[in-house]
Formats: C-alpha cells, structure tokens, sequence
C-alpha cells in the first residue's frame, strides 16, 4: 500500500513564505510525474506546479516566480517552495504522484491535503 504524507502548511502573512513537502511511502518501484494542486473554498481543485521524472516543470500562470517545485528521487519527495504569498493562494493544497507499485501498473495517489492560509 502506498501513502502520500503532507506537512508544512499554515497560517502565514502575504508576501511571506512557506515550503510544502510531501513523502510517498509503501511498496514503490518507481515515480514518475509529481505536482501539486489546490483548491479555495467554492472553487474546483487546480494544478499549482508539476515536475516530471526528468525534472521538466510546469506551474499555473498565477504562480509563476513565486513559487518553485523540486523533488528528491532518493526520499520519494516533492516540495513546494512557495514566496511572496497573496492571500488568493489560500487554499488546501494536494499533493499528487503518479508511480508504480510491485503490483500494478502505474496509478496516480493523493495526500489528504494540508491547508495553507495567508492573512495578515
């Protein structure tokens, strides 16, 4: 079974920052694409930033320059560098990996969210 951790969300002043990670764990043979997306309340859940296994980007055009996705191969990790925060960034933030187990075939897992809030 494979298992998307979140942590690094909170409650931050606008043009402040926070740094988003998210840890896969379980039975992986190997990850491919990894993103983030995120969803405000009334709104539908969007991409943020993805980046692919040979480390290609691609960011909604409301963040571009602010904010910056990386990943560490070795930790089954993404993160998500997030600077000069609006409070329109406020919402709850996914992470997403597509990867394969020892079982299947390639699938796409979720995190449970974590929140992210910007207000002074």
């Amino acid at each position: 079974q494979v298992q998307l951790v979140e942590s690094g969300g909170g409650l931050v002043q606008p043009g402040g920052s926070l740094r988003l990670s998210c840890a896969a764990s379980g039975s992986i043979f190997s990850i491919y694409a990894m993103g983030w997306y995120r969803q405000a309340p009334g709104k539908q859940r969007g991409l943020v930033a993805a980046i692919t296994s040979g480390g290609s980007t691609n960011y909604a055009d409301s963040v571009k320059g602010r904010f910056t996705i990386s990943r560490d191969n070795a930790k089954n990790t993404v993160y998500l560098q997030m600077n000069s925060l609006k409070p329109e960034d406020t919402a709850v933030y996914y992470c997403t990996m597509l990867l394969r187990n020892y079982s299947g075939s390639p699938k796409n897992y979720w995190g449970q969210g974590t929140q992210v809030t910007v207000s002074s």
